[in-house]
């Protein structure tokens, strides 16, 4: 049974720091699927705000600039954009990168599930090919492993990918209720914790690919660190949690 369109108004929501030489195309990604967009400029530098400052005359109303004064981090950016989502009206928000690492023609597999399941997270599995970085992709398998701990379960294949689509309502709660990470520890705490509260989450396979000439924010010893003390609080959290995410298991 399919929601009425008032339950599900979709917004995609693009998180980014100076990246000026793909936001464009992004941007115009979503818009060919009829999605409005906000886009969160995440204290980008001239260069790129002068893009989209461009962006936002050319696509008017459909385009939202959200500016942050000083860079906060992808977690920091898309926390203000899914508020300001939900303060605009909006059900849903389809979280996507501004490097073009996401495979844009997903973007209608990723609704149609959300159209379906209109309470889930809809979250994206990564599919990798050749150009992925081992160093990176070790480390995924380990917050896979952490992941799975945390929440005793494997319901979560990917906890990393950033291309999602979320229901506002709980997700917004959830920002303003908990102090969430705000770098690249985002992504996989916010699935944990939605996890915990037993948000029903929807897998969608995806294909991602890192470009040669990508821009990439991952700080590798910084956010390794943040990655690392984020698994930590969720270890802590899961245990003062034991007793339930137990009976979850059990009870009918």
């Amino acid at each position: 049974m399919h929601p009425e369109p008032s339950m599900h108004k979709v917004v995609a929501v693009i998180p980014c720091y100076d990246h000026a030489q793909t936001i464009g195309r992004m941007v115009d990604a979503v818009r060919a699927h009829q999605l409005d967009a906000i886009v969160v400029d995440d204290g980008s530098h001239a260069a790129c705000a002068e893009v989209l400052d461009g962006l936002a005359r050319l696509h008017g109303a459909s385009m939202t600039l959200l500016r942050l004064a000083h860079n906060q981090g992808k977690g920091g950016a898309m926390m203000a954009g899914l508020q300001r989502a939900l303060a605009l009206g909006y059900t849903h928000a389809l979280q996507i990168d501004a490097d073009g690492q996401h495979d844009v023609a997903d973007i209608p597999k990723f609704l149609a599930l959300s159209g379906e399941q209109p309470d889930a997270v809809v979250y994206g599995a990564a599919l990798y090919d050749d150009c992925v970085p081992k160093a990176r992709l070790y480390g995924r398998y380990a917050t896979h492993v952490w992941v799975w701990i945390n929440t005793l379960s494997l319901d979560i294949r990917d906890s990393m990918c950033g291309f999602r689509v979320y229901p506002l309502a709980p997700v917004v709660r959830l920002i303003q209720q908990t102090r969430l990470g705000r770098r690249m520890d985002f992504d996989t705490e916010l699935l944990v914790r939605l996890h915990w509260q037993g948000l029903r989450l929807t897998c969608q396979p995806t294909r991602v690919r890192y470009p040669a000439d990508g821009v990439s924010h991952f700080k590798l010893v910084l956010d390794n660190v943040l990655i690392s003390r984020m698994h930590a609080r969720m270890l802590a959290g899961m245990l003062l949690r034991l007793p339930r995410l137990l009976w979850r298991k059990v009870a009918p």
